[in-house]
């Protein structure tokens, strides 16, 4: 029995020493994180990357079934679905996580956000790169959908349910379904997933024209 506890508890010590960003980078976005040890032992997002790992290394060693086993058993503890070809940066926070796809040739950058029921997707049935390539410093809300060989650009945000099929530019926020491009005052919104602040595109274009047929009026007068 001491056995195991001491095996638990070195298996988290090296989570720490090794997953030491990831740790932070919850600690730094989730006020619901109230200690390192909650984080270490509590968070399925964290355990989901750790096993994902572990499973990448056994994937780029070409190893048979041990990779997808070791998915397939992240998957079942936490709910999150990662494929041991995706290659993630450091920093990556899952939040909640119940949901999570991210497909083969996914590529995540450096201290990135995701939210639950994201998926990082292919469109069909092709070949090679088939899913979506993340930035540094990007938020992906809670429902979103990023399908296809597409880039998104650092520090930019997709919005809650979103469902984006085209590239995004770095800096810039995406919201509806499927994806339109709003701006923010010229301002990008920053990490803590503000929803309330984002703006309508759809809205946004209706307000254009109605500024474009008051300013015709007026030269028709």
């Amino acid at each position: 029995m001491m056995f195991i506890i001491y095996s638990v508890l070195f298996f988290w010590i090296i989570t720490l020493v090794f997953f030491y960003k990831e740790v932070k980078g919850v600690q730094e976005r989730d006020p619901a994180a109230t200690s390192t040890l909650e984080v270490l032992f509590l968070y399925s997002g964290l355990h989901a990357i750790v096993l994902h790992r572990i499973a990448h290394k056994f994937w780029t060693w070409k190893m048979p079934i041990v990779p997808r086993a070791i998915s397939q058993l992240a998957r079942f503890l936490t709910g999150i679905e990662i494929h041991p070809g995706a290659q993630i940066g450091q920093g990556l926070f899952i939040d909640h996580g119940m949901g999570v796809v991210i497909g083969e040739t996914s590529i995540i950058g450096n201290n990135v956000l995701l939210y639950q029921g994201v998926t990082l997707g292919g469109t069909g049935k092709e070949t090679g790169k088939r899913h979506p390539t993340l930035g540094d410093n990007i938020v992906v809300g809670a429902g979103a959908k990023i399908l296809g060989n597409i880039e998104i650009g650092s520090n930019s945000y997709i919005g809650a349910n979103a469902v984006v099929l085209n590239a995004v530019p770095p800096n810039t926020t995406v919201v509806g379904v499927p994806g339109h491009v709003t701006k923010q005052d010229g301002e990008k919104i920053d990490k803590k997933l503000a929803h309330a602040q984002i703006l309508d595109p759809v809205m946004q274009d209706i307000e254009e024209i109605n500024k474009r047929m008051d300013e015709l009026e007026k030269r028709s007068k």
